[in-house]
């Protein structure tokens, strides 16, 4: 029997529509592009080396806990996981760069690359408790890892020093040439630099296709399985991800400061880096950066005027935020963006 299917042709191209076809570009994710307020925002701390002498430990500080808070942002604003002990990693990669010193090895980069391997590698062991849950299982998961480390930490005083810090600290030079002078201002170079290297990584990170899935998994987990993603295998890299990074916020506050106290591990440090993302906004990594920013020239300023009460005031600036600026500063500044790009549009429908 003879098939009567036509005999149907697809359409010739020609040799220069397949060329065309070969060299199409490469598609680009969003985002992908530096913008002209990122280059400038990069900018600020350079010139402010220069505007600001007097407050450069201030600045570096700013610098160490906005890297903190961007490690977070990592799997709070990316992977939609809440932590209330992300301190643990931080204060793990202080000690870690702290003994390290104190034992002998005062060399800052390998130390940075140390601490961030030890709260890495304790991040991915113990993500495995972490991915799995849902949202409160997850928050008292990481309280108890954060207030079994604070415990061990100061039980283990003959190690850590206890409530009276790890002490006696000795950093070396940086490759050997520049020294960590009283005025801060090779720790405030070293920090930026750790900070901007770090970030930039980040930055790709979180706008290649890995962050695109992690942004799904957090809007839509359940959907996700059905395209093939593994959920669990994505959670728990960013999670050894944000771990190493944190640990890396501890380490290089360490150096620069050269003592590591009980509060690198406390539930102070959790909870004020959760109210410096919701200052700042999540799930865009410079919201950390700004959080962190207006949170501690806001405690620096506040406790110089009233040492007693300025936590009330702290308290007050956030719910400010949060009631009108939902999304924290930088949801508020894009929503006024918004506003006013297609207010005009608006009114000329109308």
């Amino acid at each position: 029997m003879r098939s009567i299917t036509p005999n149907i042709k697809s359409p010739a191209t020609t040799p220069s529509q397949r060329k065309g076809v070969a060299m199409a570009p490469a598609l680009h994710l969003p985002n992908d592009r530096w913008k002209p307020s990122e280059i400038l925002f990069w900018l600020l701390p350079v010139l402010s080396y220069f505007l600001f002498p007097g407050y450069l430990v201030l600045i570096s500080q700013i610098m160490i806990v906005g890297l903190f808070a961007v490690s977070l942002d990592l799997i709070l604003g990316y992977g939609g996981i809440v932590s209330l002990g992300h301190a643990a990693f931080f204060g793990l990669g202080a000690y870690t760069a702290g003994l390290l010193s104190v034992h002998g090895w005062g060399e800052p980069i390998s130390g940075l690359f140390i601490a961030a391997i030890v709260a890495g590698l304790f991040g991915y062991i113990t993500s495995f408790l972490v991915v799995r849950g849902n949202d409160l299982a997850r928050l008292m998961v990481t309280l108890g890892i954060g207030l079994m480390l604070f415990e061990a930490a100061n039980k283990a005083a003959f190690i850590t020093g206890g409530v009276d810090g790890l002490s006696g600290m000795m950093m070396w030079n940086i490759f050997g040439k520049f020294e960590f002078d009283l005025y801060g201002k090779t720790a405030y170079i070293y920090s930026f630099f750790v900070l901007f290297i770090i970030f930039v990584v980040l930055r790709r990170l979180v706008n290649s296709t890995f962050g695109l899935g992690l942004v799904g998994i957090r809007e839509g987990g359940n959907r996700m399985p059905a395209i093939g993603a593994d959920i669990n295998r994505r959670l728990t890299v960013i999670f050894t991800v944000s771990a190493a990074v944190a640990g890396v916020a501890g380490a290089l506050l360490a150096q620069t400061t050269q003592f590591v106290g009980l509060d690198a591990l406390g539930f102070n440090r959790s909870a004020e880096l959760l109210i410096i993302l919701v200052l700042g906004g999540t799930g865009r990594l410079y919201g950390g950066l700004i959080g962190a920013l207006v949170f501690m020239l806001a405690q620096d300023y506040i406790a110089s005027i009233n040492p007693a009460y300025w936590q009330f005031w702290i308290g007050l600036l956030l719910l400010v935020i949060v009631m009108f600026g939902r999304g924290g500063i930088l949801g508020g500044l894009a929503r006024l963006k918004h506003r006013f790009l297609f207010r005009p549009a608006a009114k000329e429908d109308n």
